[in-house]
């Protein structure tokens, strides 16, 4: 079970906003590995490495996340369940 703490950290880790989107994330998650390549740091190896390695992570548990996320966003689906406010009263309360 993936814990809140893990989700924070990773998002964390990757310098992501609230409301972020999926190209986005996936966006980020390339430049950083560009950035923390080894390659780049011939000198500090074990830190880039280590680094690559959290991104990887991090990466992975948000797309887990979003994998199992309960709510689905298909403008279809949306346009067929959602209720205008005045159904939604009528439902609740009784409608006029």
């Amino acid at each position: 079970m993936l814990s809140f703490d893990t989700l924070i950290k990773a998002k964390t880790l990757l310098g992501l906003s609230d409301r972020v989107t999926l190209p986005e994330i996936k966006s980020r998650y390339k430049m950083m590995m560009k950035q923390w390549h080894p390659d780049k740091h011939p000198n500090d190896l074990e830190t880039a490495h280590a680094m690559s390695t959290q991104i990887n992570e991090a990466y992975a548990t948000i797309l887990d996340y979003c994998s199992k996320y309960e709510y689905n966003f298909d403008e279809n689906y949306l346009k067929e369940k959602t209720v205008t406010p005045q159904e939604w009263w009528a439902k609740r309360f009784g409608g006029r």
